[in-house]
């Protein structure tokens, strides 16, 4: 799929193009490639060389880090219209965790040579890179901080509504993560085990704080679960 079967008002309505004119999108477009990643695709793995940076379209992504052991960690999950694997943007020649397609997706990706000539002549692409970038490190200093301070009971309940919030859809239930998720996947997030996080939302389900099935998490009383998270539910 060339870029130029890419619809432009589509890609202005992406909060990355917000703020730009049409002759900057076309900038911006003229070197990309886009793609197609079907559903557990890899994108790119951690440690490989980073020759790219990649712009999701539609989908959602998992990054996964690996620890010198072998233990894996979902870092976080990509949505649609954010960057990702701008480790150029960070000055590192690898990338420092893997990008897995949890569902079918699209994105555009772009070689490093093109990443200068986005900061000089677009501007506003560059800044939305680094405001990425800070947003990530934030999000990465308050999951150290919730795992040395946090019980897991509140790690699990912060990691659920997180979730719902950046990736949430109204349902008649409440609010659905909207791609499948697995409790070892809300393990991975957390720090925890498959065990306990099954153990919390069996009964999380049995108060009517979420309801669960196969691959799939519904926030029930979005209020009750935030009290579990901050540790301010009445006992």
């Amino acid at each position: 799929m060339p870029h130029q079967a890419l619809d432009r008002s589509l890609i202005a309505a992406i909060p990355v193009f917000a703020s730009l004119s049409g002759e900057e999108i076309d900038r911006v477009l003229s070197g990309a490639h886009s793609a197609r990643y079907a559903k557990d695709a890899e994108i790119f793995s951690q440690g490989e060389e980073a020759g790219h940076f990649f712009l999701l379209l539609d989908g959602h992504i998992r990054v996964v880090q690996t620890s010198s052991e072998g233990h894996q960690v979902v870092a976080r999950y990509i949505n649609r219209g954010e960057l990702f694997g701008i480790a150029v943007a960070m000055g590192r020649g690898t990338y420092p965790a893997s990008a897995v397609a949890a569902v079918d997706c699209v994105a555009l990706s772009w070689p490093n040579s093109a990443w200068a000539d986005l900061q000089s002549g677009v501007p506003g692409f560059g800044a939305n890179a680094y405001q990425t970038i800070g947003t990530r490190l934030h999000e990465t200093q308050e999951r150290v901080m919730a795992m040395s301070s946090e019980q897991v009971e509140q790690r699990i309940a912060h990691a659920i509504l997180r979730l719902v919030t950046q990736s949430g859809r109204k349902t008649g239930d409440g609010i659905e993560v909207d791609f499948p998720i697995t409790r070892q996947d809300i393990a991975e997030m957390t720090g925890t085990t498959l065990h306990t996080v099954s153990r919390l939302l069996s009964a999380w389900e049995d108060e009517g704080l979420v309801r669960g099935g196969r691959q799939k998490v519904t926030v029930t009383d979005a209020h009750g679960l935030m009290l579990v998270a901050e540790n301010r539910r009445k006992r």
